[in-house]
């Protein structure tokens, strides 16, 4: 979800590391391609004195970049793309990093994905992941992310869903065990999370509203109805939708 202030955090937290624990990086972020500039903007915008360098370009333009600025250490925080990740990952694979921040975590929840192998395969000392997408019901993913973030404790994925279900037993209904699942996956994810939610972050939204409608209170249109007709038909005449939604004879 947009507008949480998830860049700024992190920013943040990386200018916190240099200025009150001298830890200056190096740090690796890999983001979305559409987001590459606005990241190295707000960097620029927030931390001036952080040396950013952007990993990349065409192939003699990086292979500058990594020459001149990355082989040298005369960088502090890299930012670059899942793209250049795979492309780059020889040289970005010699390096030690501080953090390893992944924009759009999600892109990672499936382990077996190349690129969630490549960047498990760079050495850092801490990892971060950002998402604004919510996880979804299934904990094989969230494993994933839990095993990149923390490798040295969630090892198996076995181990975990035994964890879960430890306290469940056979006489219980399906909604006492999802309920215990939930609360001891909370407890697991306390130390490792931070979340923010939209309430968090702008104080004057006002509550949200859900109105229920009868299906008796709502009359559709003729139009609507044969548009609705002809979309719930499992074979279709297109020439026909049109003309229906349109109005006209094609």
């Amino acid at each position: 979800m947009k507008g949480l202030g998830k860049t700024l955090q992190t920013i943040s937290f990386l200018a916190y590391l240099k200025h009150y624990k001298d830890v200056s990086g190096p740090h690796l972020v890999v983001v979305p391609k559409s987001t590459l500039q606005n990241w190295a903007r707000e960097f620029e915008r927030w931390t001036p004195d952080f040396k950013i360098v952007t990993l990349a370009g065409s192939k003699d333009e990086r292979a500058e970049i990594i020459a001149s600025v990355l082989i040298p250490q005369d960088f502090e925080v890299c930012i670059t793309t899942y793209e250049m990740c795979l492309i780059e990952k020889s040289a970005l694979k010699k390096f030690s990093f501080e953090y390893i921040v992944i924009d759009e975590a999600h892109r990672i929840k499936n382990v077996d994905s190349i690129l969630s192998q490549i960047v498990r395969a760079f050495t850092s000392r801490g990892r971060l992941l950002i998402t604004g997408t919510p996880l979804q019901n299934n904990l094989k993913e969230l494993f994933s992310l839990l095993n990149f973030i923390c490798p040295e404790i969630f090892v198996d994925y076995k181990d975990l869903d035994s964890f879960l279900h430890k306290d469940s037993s056979n006489t219980e209904g399906e909604d006492e065990k999802s309920k215990k699942v939930v609360e001891a996956l909370h407890k697991i994810l306390r130390p490792f999370l931070l979340r923010r939610v939209k309430s968090d972050v702008e104080k004057s939204l006002l509550p949200s509203m859900l109105d229920c409608l009868s299906p008796r209170g709502v009359r559709l249109t003729f139009l609507r109805r044969k548009r609705n007709q002809y979309l719930c038909r499992p074979y279709g005449n297109a020439a026909q939708m049109v003309q229906v939604c349109f109005g006209e004879r094609y």
